[in-house]
């Protein structure tokens, strides 16, 4: 069982085969090596368009050591649950054995929160037994740091630029597993590369769990977030110990959080490690501390921890 997983148990097998070319201290890079720990050999992945798909598939070579498919940014929901109903078709007429395969979809946070939701949400609703882990990293990194509806609140990109009228990013980020939440399905949860044994523990639990499943991952991201690659693992660690980011996971609407530090690191310790927020006066930092305490007050209430 994945509860009583130690790192002595995580397999040797790279099914993202190395030299791809990630950025040096790419977390999301890391977390992709991770999740096809968690999933194994027998397992087709759905990727959208974006880093993800850029580093690992330039002809003729690929990185991937599993079936492997391309597809757009809006589609992945779509094409990754007709892969599925096609094998359910197969199996009822008999021509292919029954087998356990893990149907999964890769994406961005554009290609889940933005261009992608229409069929993220369609294949949820549909109960199609997939596992969908957006790669979040904040922005469309892959074309030029551009803000999604993922990017934080004062957040600055190419497309959200910091000056004297702009704090940068002017909305707060949207939610997306409590999006995932609201469609009633079996498993839901967050994780960060930083906490591997904690992913590959909630990657491995979707996949076995009938019925849909979404997990998001944040995904750090030294060049669109300004920080120094060696830096990647401890920006990861305070997302987490500072309540932007916290871990947890709803399984049939049950709440848990997987780590709760209380009372929570300042998130000024996370914020300055990177020059996407270097602008950032003390007053929005003090906003920005307010709304994390609300949100992660309220999750603990979910989780009965108050």
């Amino acid at each position: 069982m994945m509860e009583d997983m130690n790192p002595v148990l995580v397999t040797t097998d790279e099914l993202l085969a190395p030299g791809h070319r990630a950025c040096q201290g790419c977390g999301e890079a890391l977390a992709v090596r991770l999740v096809c720990k968690a999933l194994g050999r027998d397992t087709i992945i759905v990727n959208a368009t974006g880093c993800i798909e850029i580093i690992s598939s330039a002809l003729p070579q690929t990185s991937w050591r599993v079936p492997w498919i391309h597809t757009l940014f809006e589609n992945v929901g779509a094409v990754v649950s007709g892969i599925e109903s096609a094998y359910k078709v197969l199996e009822r007429k008999g021509k292919r054995k029954r087998r356990k395969i893990t149907f999964a979809g890769f994406a961005g946070d554009g290609g889940t929160a933005d261009i992608g939701i229409q069929a993220l949400s369609g294949a949820l609703e549909r109960g199609h037994n997939i596992l969908f882990c957006c790669f979040d990293n904040e922005a469309y990194m892959n074309t030029g740091i551009q803000r999604s509806s993922s990017t934080p609140y004062g957040a600055a990109t190419t497309t959200s630029p910091a000056g004297k009228r702009s704090i940068g990013q002017m909305t707060w980020k949207k939610d997306m597993p409590e999006i995932a939440v609201a469609h009633g399905i079996p498993y839901v949860a967050t994780a960060c590369p930083s906490f591997p044994i904690d992913l590959m523990r909630k990657v491995r639990k979707g996949a076995m769990i009938e019925g849909p499943a979404y997990i998001h991952i944040l995904s750090q991201c030294p060049t669109g977030w300004r920080q120094p690659p060696n830096l990647t693992i401890e920006v990861g660690r305070l997302a987490v110990e500072t309540g932007v980011f916290p871990l947890y996971e709803v399984e049939r609407g049950e709440y848990r959080l997987n780590f709760d530090r209380y009372p929570l690191k300042p998130v000024r310790e996370y914020l300055m490690k990177q020059g996407r927020f270097r602008h950032l006066t003390d007053e929005v930092v003090e906003e920005i501390q307010r709304k994390v305490n609300e949100k992660y007050e309220k999750l603990r209430e979910k989780a009965g921890l108050k």
